[in-house]
Protein backbone atom coordinates (compact mmCIF):
# COMPACT_ATOMS: atom_id res chain seq x y z
CA UNK A 1 0.00 0.00 0.00
CA UNK A 2 2.59 2.45 1.09
CA UNK A 3 4.53 1.78 -1.89
CA UNK A 4 1.42 2.28 -4.27
CA UNK A 5 0.92 5.72 -2.43
CA UNK A 6 4.48 6.74 -3.38
CA UNK A 7 4.25 6.33 -6.67
CA UNK A 8 1.30 7.90 -7.24
CA UNK A 9 2.73 10.85 -5.59
CA UNK A 10 6.17 10.35 -7.67
CA UNK A 11 3.61 10.32 -10.62
CA UNK A 12 1.75 13.21 -9.89
CA UNK A 13 4.36 15.78 -9.22
CA UNK A 14 6.13 14.33 -12.65
CA UNK A 15 2.83 15.50 -13.83
CA UNK A 16 2.85 18.91 -12.15
CA UNK A 17 5.94 20.17 -13.06
CA UNK A 18 5.39 19.26 -16.76
CA UNK A 19 2.29 21.17 -16.58
CA UNK A 20 3.68 23.69 -15.51
CA UNK A 21 6.58 23.98 -17.98
CA UNK A 22 3.89 23.74 -20.51
CA UNK A 23 1.60 26.09 -19.16
CA UNK A 24 5.00 28.46 -19.21
CA UNK A 25 6.24 27.79 -22.58
CA UNK A 26 2.38 28.78 -24.12
CA UNK A 27 2.23 31.78 -25.50
CA UNK A 28 -0.08 34.47 -24.02
CA UNK A 29 -1.56 37.74 -25.88
CA UNK A 30 0.84 40.43 -25.44
CA UNK A 31 0.25 44.20 -25.90
CA UNK A 32 1.27 46.12 -28.88
CA UNK A 33 2.96 49.45 -28.71
CA UNK A 34 -0.48 51.40 -28.90
CA UNK A 35 -1.04 49.05 -25.56
CA UNK A 36 -3.63 46.29 -27.70
CA UNK A 37 -3.62 43.04 -27.24
CA UNK A 38 -2.56 40.95 -29.94
CA UNK A 39 -2.61 37.18 -30.09
CA UNK A 40 1.41 36.08 -30.18
CA UNK A 41 1.78 32.61 -32.50
CA UNK A 42 5.22 32.60 -30.69
CA UNK A 43 6.75 33.49 -27.37
CA UNK A 44 9.04 36.80 -27.98
CA UNK A 45 12.73 36.35 -27.16
CA UNK A 46 13.98 38.79 -24.51
CA UNK A 47 17.63 38.81 -24.06
CA UNK A 48 18.97 39.45 -20.84
CA UNK A 49 21.87 41.41 -20.76
CA UNK A 50 24.48 40.56 -19.07
CA UNK A 51 28.93 39.03 -20.22
CA UNK A 52 27.94 35.54 -20.61
CA UNK A 53 28.14 34.02 -24.29
CA UNK A 54 24.38 34.44 -25.23
CA UNK A 55 23.65 37.59 -23.32
CA UNK A 56 23.21 41.40 -24.58
CA UNK A 57 26.71 42.89 -24.32
CA UNK A 58 25.92 46.26 -21.47
CA UNK A 59 25.92 49.00 -22.86
CA UNK A 60 28.30 51.69 -21.95
CA UNK A 61 29.78 55.37 -23.00
CA UNK A 62 32.90 55.98 -22.60
CA UNK A 63 35.63 58.85 -23.96
CA UNK A 64 37.80 58.42 -26.46
CA UNK A 65 42.25 59.07 -26.71
CA UNK A 66 41.10 61.78 -28.65
CA UNK A 67 38.00 63.17 -26.17
CA UNK A 68 34.82 61.57 -28.53
CA UNK A 69 32.15 59.79 -26.54
CA UNK A 70 31.15 56.63 -27.92
CA UNK A 71 29.00 54.12 -26.73
CA UNK A 72 28.71 50.43 -27.51
CA UNK A 73 25.40 50.53 -28.75
CA UNK A 74 26.83 53.09 -31.27
CA UNK A 75 27.89 49.61 -33.16
CA UNK A 76 24.84 47.89 -33.35
CA UNK A 77 24.06 46.56 -37.02
CA UNK A 78 28.21 46.16 -37.03
CA UNK A 79 30.13 43.05 -35.32
CA UNK A 80 32.22 44.29 -32.29
CA UNK A 81 35.52 43.15 -31.42
CA UNK A 82 35.72 44.39 -27.90
CA UNK A 83 38.72 44.57 -25.93
CA UNK A 84 40.45 44.67 -22.75
CA UNK A 85 43.61 46.03 -22.62
CA UNK A 86 46.63 48.03 -21.04
CA UNK A 87 50.38 49.47 -22.39
CA UNK A 88 52.02 47.64 -19.61
CA UNK A 89 51.10 44.10 -20.55
CA UNK A 90 52.70 42.00 -22.42
CA UNK A 91 50.16 39.56 -23.87
CA UNK A 92 48.68 42.92 -25.14
CA UNK A 93 51.71 44.76 -26.97
CA UNK A 94 51.78 41.20 -28.91
CA UNK A 95 48.41 40.80 -29.58
CA UNK A 96 48.16 44.98 -31.00
CA UNK A 97 49.69 45.02 -34.29
CA UNK A 98 47.47 41.67 -35.32
CA UNK A 99 44.64 43.89 -34.57
CA UNK A 100 45.65 47.01 -36.24
CA UNK A 101 46.43 44.72 -39.29
CA UNK A 102 42.45 42.91 -38.60
CA UNK A 103 40.99 46.27 -38.43
CA UNK A 104 42.46 47.42 -41.63
CA UNK A 105 41.49 44.62 -43.47
CA UNK A 106 38.07 45.33 -42.88
CA UNK A 107 37.79 48.88 -42.75
CA UNK A 108 34.48 47.91 -44.88
CA UNK A 109 32.57 49.12 -41.71
CA UNK A 110 30.80 46.03 -41.21
CA UNK A 111 33.25 44.98 -38.31
CA UNK A 112 34.86 47.34 -35.51
CA UNK A 113 37.19 47.07 -32.84
CA UNK A 114 36.68 49.27 -29.45
CA UNK A 115 40.24 48.67 -27.79
CA UNK A 116 39.03 49.91 -24.16
CA UNK A 117 42.32 50.95 -22.41
CA UNK A 118 42.02 50.25 -18.89
CA UNK A 119 43.27 53.58 -17.78
CA UNK A 120 42.86 52.80 -13.49
CA UNK A 121 45.57 50.48 -13.92
CA UNK A 122 47.67 52.25 -17.02
CA UNK A 123 50.10 54.77 -16.77
CA UNK A 124 48.52 58.04 -17.80
CA UNK A 125 47.23 58.92 -21.08
CA UNK A 126 50.97 60.26 -21.97
CA UNK A 127 51.76 57.11 -22.11
CA UNK A 128 48.77 55.58 -23.60
CA UNK A 129 49.24 57.79 -26.52
CA UNK A 130 53.41 56.89 -27.08
CA UNK A 131 51.78 53.33 -27.24
CA UNK A 132 49.20 54.08 -29.92
CA UNK A 133 51.72 56.12 -31.68
CA UNK A 134 54.60 53.65 -31.27
CA UNK A 135 51.75 50.55 -32.76
CA UNK A 136 50.23 52.55 -35.22
CA UNK A 137 46.66 52.05 -33.97
CA UNK A 138 43.84 53.48 -35.86
CA UNK A 139 40.51 51.73 -34.00
CA UNK A 140 38.95 53.61 -31.15
CA UNK A 141 40.63 53.66 -28.01
CA UNK A 142 38.09 54.44 -25.28
CA UNK A 143 39.33 55.16 -21.86
CA UNK A 144 38.37 53.44 -18.59
CA UNK A 145 39.19 55.77 -16.24
CA UNK A 146 37.64 54.42 -13.62
CA UNK A 147 37.38 50.74 -13.77
CA UNK A 148 33.57 50.58 -13.75
CA UNK A 149 33.59 48.74 -17.40
CA UNK A 150 36.27 46.40 -17.28
CA UNK A 151 34.61 45.60 -13.72
CA UNK A 152 31.25 45.22 -15.56
CA UNK A 153 33.19 42.95 -18.40
CA UNK A 154 35.14 41.09 -15.81
CA UNK A 155 38.43 41.62 -17.49
CA UNK A 156 40.63 41.02 -14.62
CA UNK A 157 43.21 39.37 -16.95
CA UNK A 158 44.44 40.64 -20.05
CA UNK A 159 43.70 40.78 -22.67
CA UNK A 160 40.26 40.43 -22.28
CA UNK A 161 38.25 40.12 -25.52
CA UNK A 162 34.49 39.91 -26.54
CA UNK A 163 33.57 39.46 -29.72
CA UNK A 164 29.49 41.22 -30.45
CA UNK A 165 27.45 40.09 -33.25
CA UNK A 166 25.22 42.52 -35.52
CA UNK A 167 22.55 42.62 -32.78
CA UNK A 168 24.67 42.74 -29.51
CA UNK A 169 24.49 39.55 -28.46
CA UNK A 170 28.19 38.15 -27.04
CA UNK A 171 29.03 35.35 -29.17
CA UNK A 172 32.60 34.87 -27.37
CA UNK A 173 34.91 35.34 -24.80
CA UNK A 174 38.22 35.41 -24.91
CA UNK A 175 41.23 35.76 -22.44
CA UNK A 176 44.10 36.20 -23.52
CA UNK A 177 46.16 37.34 -27.09
CA UNK A 178 44.65 36.76 -30.25
CA UNK A 179 46.34 36.93 -34.06
CA UNK A 180 44.57 37.61 -37.29
CA UNK A 181 43.84 34.08 -37.95
CA UNK A 182 41.62 33.76 -35.06
CA UNK A 183 40.25 36.99 -35.19
CA UNK A 184 39.02 36.14 -38.40
CA UNK A 185 38.03 33.01 -38.10
CA UNK A 186 35.74 34.16 -34.36
CA UNK A 187 34.42 37.54 -36.84
CA UNK A 188 33.45 35.24 -39.38
CA UNK A 189 31.29 32.53 -37.18
CA UNK A 190 28.58 35.39 -36.44
CA UNK A 191 26.12 37.32 -37.96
Amino acid sequence: MKKNLLAGGIILVALVIIGVNIWKGTPTAQKDEAGDSTSVDTPVQQVDSGVEEGKLAPDFTLTTLEGEKVSLSDYRGKKVLLNFWATWCPPCKAEMPHMQEFYEQNEDGAIEILAVNLTSVDKGDKKIQEFVDDYGLTFPIPLDEGGDISEVYQAYSIPTSYIIDSKGIISKKIIGPMDGGMMNSLMKAVD
